[in-house]
């Protein structure tokens, strides 16, 4: 690698920053890796009891299988499940320290910010000829890099949305966090005696608190007197449930129609159109509050999971031009291909440098933060992401636009569910004829013989 290669510097140790230093190198520049964690692949470490609804086709990056192979490593069976734990030992690690990419990676090394050298956010005249600086913390004091570009890929699982159902922090929330856990909690493994046997309230309704209220009745079926609350701020439990069949992700469909049968059967008690505005402490319990502090709805439990989702952190970019959408936080050119309040049957449309860069050239967001506050990221829509970034960086324009990703689709209509008859809203209301399509859109598509679900 010459003196004069460009340096990138990629912020995360996850599977897409890693991704993005594996492509870095094999276009003959200079990546540094700047993990926040003490191990590589640290935020992946934290749901490591989760198996991901991918098979392990689509979590593994080309150039760095690439890299892997050449250094004598055992593929896994691409049609295998992984854990989280399992992606960070089969992949991950020997990513990180048995291929060239080891001498590249930085842990315990979070950024605190990013400018450009001897220039703040308001100078513009030769701004873009200028390196980045990046300050962050190791431990041994502030630390500083310099880079000729920089890729985000910092993701958002440290940033977990709040209780509140207005985007806040729940009155008494914080007063609370003993009682609260965040995310994914392990509550079958190492949580499990926190949750044994108590009364345990979810809050949320994607796929990370389907999982927990799935592993919770399963506690239940072992720990006496443990009793499990769902809290949605929906007024429709059934839109939880998933496209069943017809998501080509088939470990993601199973589980819906698994959580539908728990619903359907009393395991899980549902309390919907529930909007949390207040917790506190009532007769040993903690008690979760809708509407007013005074009156409204209620529900006393031992602890409570919010599973809510992520937001992305910001703090670190004051200093640089980026430009979001001012509801979903991500890249404005990527949000109306992911905005949750649009319907989007089929697949997100794979985008790369284009929709990704920012005015701040040379600047990209990439992974689950690209995507803001908006929940549908997969695995290898990030590895096109960096990609399509990596080329545009080296100046391969014509690789940058290229698509070389086809996702697989996932047979589900993010919208508001129609009732039966209904044709209007998105995707035309629900199928007339076909019950295995998920909207009218999806049966008018196969009927003209196309394939999936035809609202994409």
């Amino acid at each position: 690698m010459s003196e004069q290669a460009k340096t990138i510097a990629i912020i995360g140790g996850g599977p897409v920053g890693v991704a993005a230093g594996a492509h870095t190198l094999e276009r003959g520049m200079k990546p540094l890796v700047l993990e926040a964690g003490p191990a590589i692949g640290h935020a992946a470490r934290q749901w490591g009891h989760v198996r991901m609804f991918s098979p392990w086709e689509y979590n593994i990056d080309r150039a760095a299988e690439r890299l892997l192979v050449a250094s004598g490593w055992n593929s896994p069976d691409p049609h295998q499940y992984p854990t989280g734990a399992e992606l960070v030992e089969r992949y991950l690690e020997p990513l990180a320290t048995r291929t060239p990419l080891k001498d590249y990676i930085q842990t315990s090394s979070r950024v605190t910010a990013i400018s450009r050298v001897g220039f703040d956010k308001v100078k513009t005249k030769g701004r873009e000829l200028a390196r980045f600086e990046l300050r962050y913390e190791n431990g041994a004091g502030s630390k500083t890099v310099r880079a000729d570009a920089v890729i985000d890929a910092s993701g958002s699982w440290s940033m977990p949305n709040a209780a509140g159902a207005n985007g806040l922090i729940a009155i008494g929330e914080s007063e609370r966090r003993d009682r609260i856990a965040y995310a994914i909690p392990d509550v079958l493994g190492v949580a499990r005696s926190r949750y044994a046997g108590k009364t345990v309230a979810v809050l949320g309704s994607g796929h990370s608190a389907v999982g927990t209220l799935i592993d919770l009745v399963r506690l239940k079926e072992e720990a006496q007197g443990t009793r499990v609350v769902w809290l949605l701020r929906g007024e429709k439990p059934e839109k939880a449930f998933g496209g069943g069949s017809n998501d080509k992700l088939s470990a993601r469909g199973e589980l819906g129609a698994v959580f539908a049968k728990l619903v359907a059967g009393g395991q899980i008690a549902v309390e919907a159109g529930f909007k949390v505005k207040h917790l506190s402490l009532k007769d040993g319990c903690l008690r979760i509050g809708a509407g007013t502090a005074c009156c409204g709805r209620e529900v006393l439990a031992d602890e409570l999971i919010v599973s809510t989702g992520f937001r992305p952190d910001l703090s670190f970019l004051r200093e640089l031009r980026i430009a979001l959408d001012p509801a979903l936080e991500c890249p404005s050119t990527l949000a109306p291909l992911i905005d949750p309040n649009e319907h989007s049957c089929g697949t997100v449309r794979p985008h790369g440098a284009r929709e990704l860069s920012q005015p701040e050239p040379g600047f990209y967001f990439a992974g689950m933060k690209s995507y803001g506050r908006a929940p549908t990221f997969l695995l290898l829509t990030g590895y096109e992401q960096v990609r399509s970034i990596v080329a545009d960086i080296a100046g391969d324009r014509e690789a940058a636009e290229r698509v070389e990703l086809v996702l697989p689709e996932t047979g589900v209509c993010t919208r508001t569910v129609a009732v039966a008859g209904e044709t209007s809203g998105c995707c035309g209301g629900l199928a007339k004829a076909d019950a295995t399509a998920c909207c009218v859109a999806d049966e008018t598509a196969r009927a003209a013989g196309a394939k999936g679900c035809g609202c994409g």
